[in-house]
């Protein structure tokens, strides 16, 4: 009995030891960002990513509402500007309620596929399209529309909507499996 309850205990203090391995090595994987609290996995795709993000749990119910779940799974690649809980609570009230709702999802598709520009646009790539344009970048957008890019200071990339609207990137390069995420800290509008 006595041996058994070693053994037991062996058992249980290995299984608690490679438990805090695999956590400390998970924490360690190269390319792994923390949004929102929580780990954001290279190797995960767009939307597995950001279900776990406590920042950006808006978001998450807006891509539901507007249907495009099975497209940010897709293989991409893909650039998302992801807009903060703060951001969508910046607009004017009522504003989200009134675009999740199933008869606004046109609207709402427009402006999620707005933040999203097709490639894999890391930071680096953003600067040197900013430099190559004297200034100013051009991205065009999933939805059709523009986004211009600029520096504001030495490592700081601001994105101007068509309405004038500035967003401010706050997080580069969340690398995904299909992509790269860069949190901003306003809504853009097309």
């Amino acid at each position: 009995m006595k041996k058994n309850l070693l053994s037991f205990a062996l058992i249980a203090l290995l299984g608690a030891a490679s438990a805090t391995s695999a956590s400390a090595q998970a924490a360690m994987t190269p390319g792994t960002v923390s949004v929102g609290g929580k780990a954001m996995y290279p190797n995960k795709n767009i939307v597995e990513n950001a279900v776990n993000s406590a920042d950006h749990t808006t978001l998450v119910a807006a891509v539901k509402a507007a249907g495009l779940v099975e497209t940010l799974q897709g293989k991409g690649p893909f650039t998302v500007f992801a807009p903060t809980n703060a951001a969508f609570s910046a607009l004017p009230a009522g504003t989200v309620e009134t675009l999740v709702k199933p008869e606004s999802k046109a609207t709402l598709t427009k402006i999620l596929t707005y933040h999203v520009v097709a490639g894999n646009m890391t930071a680096d790539k953003i600067m040197a399209a900013i430099k190559a344009g004297k200034g100013t970048a051009s991205l065009k957008t999933v939805s059709g529309g523009t986004l211009k890019a600029m520096m504001n200071g030495p490592k700081n990339v601001v994105l101007v909507d068509e309405k004038g609207g500035v967003s401010t990137i706050s997080t580069y390069d969340v690398i995904q499996s299909n992509g790269v995420i860069h949190v901003i800290d306003k809504v853009l509008m097309p």
